[in-house]
C-alpha cells in the first residue's frame, strides 16, 4: 500500500512559510519598558518578538522624513 503523504518529486515538497526573511539582532531595553512589552505581548497572545516588530514597523511608518516634515510645514 502506497503512503499518500510521500512526495515523489522535490517540487511536490511542502514548504512552511515563515512570513518574512529575518535577521537576528540583540537590543538592550530599560527594564520598565521590557516589562511593559512583555505584559502587552501576554495580554494580546503575541510573542514578545511579534510585538516588538509591530512596534518598530509602526514607528517607522509614522516617522516623518526631513523632506516630508518640510512639505507639511509649507
Amino acid at each position: 500500500m502506497q503512503n499518500r503523504l510521500t512526495c515523489t518529486k522535490k517540487a511536490d515538497m511542502f514548504k512552511i512559510a515563515k512570513g518574512y526573511d529575518h535577521v537576528t539582532k540583540t537590543i538592550r531595553l530599560p527594564e520598565p519598558i521590557a516589562q511593559e512589552l512583555e505584559k502587552l505581548a501576554y495580554e494580546n497572545s503575541l510573542s514578545l518578538n511579534q510585538l516588538v516588530v509591530q512596534c518598530i514597523q509602526f514607528a517607522l511608518d509614522h516617522t516623518a522624513s526631513d523632506e516630508n516634515a518640510e512639505s507639511k510645514q509649507k
